[in-house]
């Protein structure tokens, strides 16, 4: 492959990443608009669900009183064959058997909407859990590519793409060694200093006959006689 095949290949590579790049923005962008319309639709579902519970609940307690109508009208006509009145008995029954229709109809009505609320809320149920892991996963996503972001960044100044921030360690690294330098010269000079004091000390304390200057030549032969003669 010659130089401008290669020049041409880079050129196409970059260009699909660069693609690939702007699609995944994208991507990003279509799942957060996905996201806010499925909650907005969840929140339209759960008002749904709200009326069902509450129309559940109002043909519940019509079922429930039709069921006490009942027992009380069944009491009535109990009583008015009791009493040998067959034709208020018979109208009682007919009442009854209207209001057992009307029971049955609105003990349907009852059970269409529990079975509706039943679907409604697993179905809610599922979508937020579904939302929940959808937005879990996009926070993910979005959290480790600004990371990965400034970790590119960083990398960019330490490899010499910003020779900036190379510049500013080097300096660094140049004032630690100065100042090291500087330390040693100081500490060195401190102790030169103390040195010389203690020499200058010795000679005046000599000088004064304070301290000895030193064994002599006629005192140790002195010694060495006196040891001799020992």
């Amino acid at each position: 492959m010659n130089i401008w095949a290669k020049v041409a290949t880079a050129i196409r590579g970059g260009v699909s990443d660069a693609g690939e790049a702007i699609v995944d923005h994208q991507a990003l962008r279509i799942l957060d608009q996905e996201i806010r319309e499925a909650d907005n639709a969840l929140i339209q579902s759960k008002e749904a669900l709200t009326s069902i519970i509450a129309k559940r609940k109002l043909a519940g307690r019509k079922v429930g009183s039709l069921k006490s109508s009942l027992e009380e009208y069944e009491g009535y006509a109990i009583q008015a064959l009791d009493k040998g009145d067959e034709t208020l008995a018979t109208e009682i029954a007919d009442k009854i058997a209207g209001m057992e229709t009307e029971l049955l109809g609105e003990e349907g009505v009852a059970k269409s909407f529990a079975d509706s609320e039943a679907q409604l809320r697993r179905a809610v149920a599922q979508t937020e859990a579904n939302l929940r892991r959808l937005k879990q996963q996009v926070d993910t996503v979005k959290a480790t590519e600004k990371v990965q972001r400034a970790q590119a960044a960083v990398a960019a100044r330490h490899s010499g793409a910003d020779s900036s921030m190379r510049s500013a360690v080097d300096s660094l690294e140049r004032l630690k060694v100065r100042q090291a330098e500087r330390a040693a010269q100081f500490e060195a000079a401190s102790e030169l200093a103390g040195s010389t004091e203690e020499v200058s000390l010795e000679d005046k304390l000599k000088a004064a006959g304070i301290v000895g200057g030193g064994a002599k030549g006629g005192d140790i032969l002195a010694r060495l006689k006196a040891k001799r003669g020992g």
